[in-house]
């Protein structure tokens, strides 16, 4: 069976309720597809009305369908339009690829109006009251198209306006006077996307505890190249770090080679010629993780290449969102974090440790930048799928 493009739409008040993680956890834990790509939208009318126009036009059977469709556009403008004090909702739009994805998606979400059984999305997050034939309460938690026709339709108009309305979202969140917001980076890393595994969206769920926004995201493939930028500032710190973790590794190494008793400090003298070689071997450790290809075995060309590994890239908004998230992430090694962090529950070792944060208003600006956070894939994907 040939693979095909399926999306889901998480709407403003499942974000805005903090469930973004839970939905996540399911879409990729629940299901065999791959999430491809990621980007946040602040709808305008007019890709409202459109996506509204296409949904109402799609659906013509019978008049219990055209009931719910109908609730679908009245929810779309209510919840997804532009609000009076000229703020926009936030969406986010995630894409995934695989063998039968629409009917897949819809088998993980569940149906719009039976949301009383919990293994779904919908009945987990989702809402739908009807007394007397008249529905009382609709919040079906996400959107999602229901054939590979209206997909393609669908998706051709969120295309349409993804440089517009979507990216690194502006000007969406009313803060108190005074409040001056910060913008951080993270990134879920690649053994969270390498196996079905709600890893993913549970450290999301674990970020969501700061209170922050997400204004942004991305699935990235890290190439070699961009990887060695992205980690640059770390590389000189390593010939350091590594040194301290030498000194014990060689008195060991020593003490069990040899039969006689070795003169005091002769394992910091090895240990300062041996550190920046061991920097360079774990700083390319990191690269081949984050990659998926080893920078000491390829050409200039695959240097240049997009990476095998996979990434979620996110970014916060909110008052001092680079200490709060950097808080609720942990220490950078898993066995000296605190109880409760990301690095401390989902972490292995000091590469993998779930996530990395940036560190300082500069870092965080330097690395969106590498990554190109604002870089439109979705119409990479549509493009590929739907190409006329």
């Amino acid at each position: 069976m040939a693979k095909e493009l399926g999306y889901v739409l998480i709407n403003p008040y499942t974000i805005r309720k903090s469930r973004t993680g839970g939905v996540i956890s399911r879409l990729l834990s629940w299901g065999r597809l791959s999430l491809v790509a990621a980007r946040m939208f602040a709808p305008s009318e007019e890709l409202i009305k459109e996506y509204a126009k296409v949904l109402v036009s799609s659906h013509k059977k019978d008049e219990k369908e055209k009931k719910i469709i109908k609730e679908i556009e009245k929810y779309l403008y209510k919840n997804y339009m532009p609000k009076n004090n000229g703020f926009k909702p936030r969406v986010m739009l995630l894409l995934f690829e695989g063998e039968d994805a629409v009917e897949e998606l819809k088998r993980m979400v569940g149906h719009i109006t039976r949301v009383s059984i919990g293994e779904t999305i919908r009945g987990t997050y989702g809402d739908y009251i009807e007394e007397d034939g008249e529905i009382k309460y609709f919040e079906p938690a996400v959107l999602i198209g229901t054939s590979k026709s209206e997909v393609e339709k669908e998706l051709k108009i969120w295309a349409k306006y993804s440089t517009k309305d979507g990216g690194l979202l502006k000007d969406v969140i009313s803060y108190p006077p005074g409040v001056v917001p910060e913008r951080t980076l993270v990134l879920i890393k690649p053994d969270s996307f390498q196996e079905l595994s709600s890893k993913a969206g549970n450290i999301i769920d674990r970020f969501s505890q700061t209170g922050l926004f997400i204004v942004g995201a991305k699935v990235i493939r890290m190439g070699v190249k961009q990887a060695e930028e992205f980690y640059a500032p770390i590389k000189g710190r390593l010939a350091e770090k590594m040194k301290k973790a030498l000194i014990k590794e060689i008195r060991y190494a020593l003490q069990e080679k040899l039969d006689f008793e070795i003169p005091p400090g002769i394992e910091e003298k090895i240990a300062e010629e041996l550190k920046t070689f061991k920097a360079a071997c774990e700083f390319n450790k990191i690269v081949q993780f984050m990659t998926g290809r080893d920078p000491t075995k390829i050409s200039p060309e695959e240097r240049e290449k997009p990476g095998l590994e996979k990434c979620l890239a996110l970014v916060y908004e909110g008052e001092n969102a680079i200490k709060k998230i950097r808080k609720i992430l942990g220490e950078t090694n898993p066995e000296e974090a605190a109880p409760g962090t990301v690095r401390k529950d989902f972490g292995h070792d000091v590469i993998k440790n779930g996530a990395h944060a940036s560190d300082s208003p500069e870092s965080a600006e330097r690395e969106m930048r590498i990554i190109k956070i604002e870089e439109d894939d979705i119409n990479f994907w549509v493009k590929k799928y739907y190409p006329d």
